[in-house]
């Protein structure tokens, strides 16, 4: 997993939508330092927690993850 990849993506969706990253944070009940966290490499999100940052995000976790390039959900 690269987990600079998921932050980015994390960030890109974000400023697509006009939401903060720490609007998403505290909707998704998600601590306020999980970016920097993961940017410097010292934590690996949970499966709940990018689910709960994806569906906020309107986004699939694959997408997240780079995966794939496409951000849509496929329900």
């Amino acid at each position: 997993m690269d987990v600079l990849t998921t932050s980015a993506r994390i960030k890109a969706r974000c400023k697509a939508q006009k939401i903060s990253v720490k609007n998403l944070l505290e909707q998704t009940q998600i601590n306020r330092n999980f970016i920097y966290d993961l940017e410097k490499g010292g934590q690996i999100p949970s499966a709940e927690k990018l689910e709960r940052i994806a569906d906020y995000l309107d986004c699939s976790v694959d997408y997240l993850l780079g995966r794939t390039d496409n951000p849509a959900v496929n329900r």
